[in-house]
């Protein structure tokens, strides 16, 4: 992707960033749907530049809760102007399609989340090493003997993290300030819904 002179990935127009996502903290940290599932869509474009095919199943599985979760949201849009009250009001139906998207959704961007964290915590580190680390810590306990072999190719196709870093935009102490920023807010975000998710009331097994 083309960026302004001196811009980076995160003020391509259209695209919403999870810092814009409001989060009502009088509400038990509501998060507002819509905006929620923009960023969400808005993030498949990192993958875009970690460069390989081996990614596309991480994108499809992203994209899929989303489209899940949308589907939701638009035949019952008076019940899930946020994440909490969509599932609240699915699962009282007895359906948990979308809440089930959401519980993998959820995992997914703690995935993405926590590779990033730990590539940026650590300067000298390859970005396979840490989506690689931050698979083990997330996703691949949920994955099959099946799908583990698929991701695993995924985390070895990584660039190397100073191409990848380049990619984002020209300025790197612009492209640094501004990843921290958006790490931050989807760190925030993640950490709510893993909470809420986690709750007694919200397990449909």
């Amino acid at each position: 992707m083309a960026y302004p002179p001196g811009g980076t990935f995160f003020d391509l127009p259209g695209k919403r960033s999870y810092v814009d996502v409001p989060v009502d903290e009088s509400k038990d940290n509501a998060i507002q749907t819509t905006e929620f599932l923009d960023a969400s869509e808005a993030l498949l474009g990192l993958f875009d530049h970690l460069g390989s095919v081996a990614f596309t199943p991480v994108k499809n599985d992203i994209n899929g809760n989303i489209t899940k979760i949308r589907t939701r949201q638009l035949a019952s849009p008076l019940d899930s102007s946020t994440l909490q009250s969509l599932v609240s009001t699915e699962l009282a139906t007895k359906k948990h399609t979308a809440t089930e998207a959401l519980l993998w959704l959820t995992r997914g961007l703690d995935f993405t989340a926590q590779a990033l964290r730990h590539n940026m915590d650590n300067p000298s580190e390859e970005l396979s090493t840490s989506f690689r680390s931050a698979y083990g810590n997330t996703l691949k306990q949920h994955h099959s003997f099946v799908i583990k072999p698929i991701f695993s190719a995924a985390m070895s196709a990584t660039p190397y993290r100073k191409d990848f870093y380049a990619k984002l935009g020209d300025d790197q102490e612009r492209v640094g300030k501004e990843l921290e920023m958006w790490l931050k807010a989807l760190e925030r975000r993640v950490g709510i819904l893993k909470e809420f998710m986690g709750r007694k009331e919200n397990a449909w097994k």
